[in-house]
């Protein structure tokens, strides 16, 4: 038996996605640049795409510009909205600590332009407090950055009151919503962003394709040049495959969102307390109400968090550590890091992220094997536990 729980890394692409992306590889070759029928064809397919993603996010056709993915979708954001601040004069940007390396190596590359940055601290809730953005903010704040929901404990921002802030302050707000998108429902004006960043893969769609929202009025420098593609946003000849599946993940993801949302929360906290129960010495880690419904990262005291994950995939279960291996050093997560918590307990946490495919076995699978592994794990490290 095997248990995928490691969703909020990618998705498995939904059988009807395959099958629209299959015809469009197909049947779709044309250019959607070119004036003759193929071209023509290729384009409506892109402009029915581009409908479905607007609805899933409740914006307009014409705000939608199609990327190869959530970080592209990043950083033409962030790019380009800092690229047209500038011309202002405000060459200040803030963010948090915990985004996503889409984020923050791209605003540490606007600060190698000469660019100032405030990367915003957390407390072990992982949820940002409204009033840090607003000391934070000054009058040459030109952009503010901060994700919907977080890959890693799954928190849920108050992105309505921040950018209710930065708007005052007279800067720009995006939202990387790549992990928010599918799991709860987004409606980019009730946000009061000016730019949100989408990626299919998250949502059972294909890799290699994603959508960034841009208010309408928003100004953005260009980021790469080329023809006059996506509004003059984003030159070179589109993915109409790869934007296909985008558009049919959307919508599908729009039909099912409600009751997925509540039956994979059921699942989430059937896991969750089943492990708090059963393992000694376990803690979840960030707020457990403002999340989304899919996602649980739970601490093991005295296990290092990639051995468990490795001793989990022997059993057929997969799931992810919070932390990246570089060079042979495991590396405490950074989000985990940003909200204060210990290395230890950093380097002792797994994130178990659920999806469509997951049942009640699935999760009662890995609450059979778990406490035997980690008690294995503990006689094993060197406190001799």
């Amino acid at each position: 038996m095997r248990v995928y729980f490691d969703h909020n890394a990618t998705t498995p692409v939904d059988r009807d996605v395959v099958d629209a992306v299959a015809a469009a590889l197909r049947d779709e070759f044309g250019n959607a640049s070119s004036v003759h029928y193929y071209g023509q064809r290729a384009k409506a397919a892109l402009d029915e795409a581009r409908a479905a993603v607007a609805d899933f996010i409740g914006a307009e056709p014409s705000e939608i510009v199609f990327t190869g993915g959530g970080t592209e979708a990043d950083n033409l954001a962030l790019r380009g909205a800092a690229g047209a601040a500038a011309e202002t004069g405000r060459r200040h940007i803030v963010t948090a600590a915990f985004e996503h390396e889409a984020v923050l190596n791209t605003v540490k590359a606007l600060e190698r332009r000469g660019w100032t940055a405030t990367v915003l601290p957390l407390d072990k809730s992982g949820v940002l407090e409204p009033e840090r953005l607003r000391q934070a903010m000054r009058p040459e704040t030109g952009v503010v950055s901060v994700m919907h929901a977080n890959n890693e404990v799954g928190t849920i921002q108050p992105i309505a009151e921040l950018s209710r802030i930065a708007r005052e302050g007279g800067a720009v707000f995006h939202t990387d919503a790549v992990q928010s998108a599918g799991k709860i429902p987004i409606d980019v004006r009730e946000l009061g962003v000016d730019l949100a960043a989408f990626s299919a893969h998250k949502f059972y769609g294909p890799k290699g394709v994603g959508a960034l929202w841009i208010r309408r009025g928003v100004r953005l420098a260009p980021v790469i040049t080329g023809g006059r593609q996506e509004r003059n946003r984003r030159p070179g000849t589109e993915n109409v495959p790869g934007i296909v599946g985008l558009g049919v993940a959307a919508r599908l993801a729009a039909s099912r969102l409600a009751p997925e949302g509540a039956r994979l929360a059921a699942l989430r906290d059937r896991l969750e307390e089943g492990v708090l129960t059963r393992v000694a010495e376990t803690g979840v880690n960030g707020a457990r109400t403002r999340r989304v419904p899919n996602t649980t990262n739970i601490s093991f005291t005295g296990v290092e968090a990639e051995s468990l994950m490795i001793a989990l995939d022997l059993e057929g279960i997969a799931v992810s550590t919070g932390s990246a291996c570089s060079s042979g050093t495991l590396e405490p997560s950074h989000v985990l890091k940003a909200m204060g918590l210990a290395a230890d307990r950093a380097q002792s946490s797994i994130r178990f992220s659920l999806g469509r495919a997951n049942t009640e076995e699935d999760v009662d699978r890995v609450l059979e094997v778990l406490p035997g592994i980690v008690e294995r794990l503990r006689s094993l490290a060197p406190s001799g536990r």
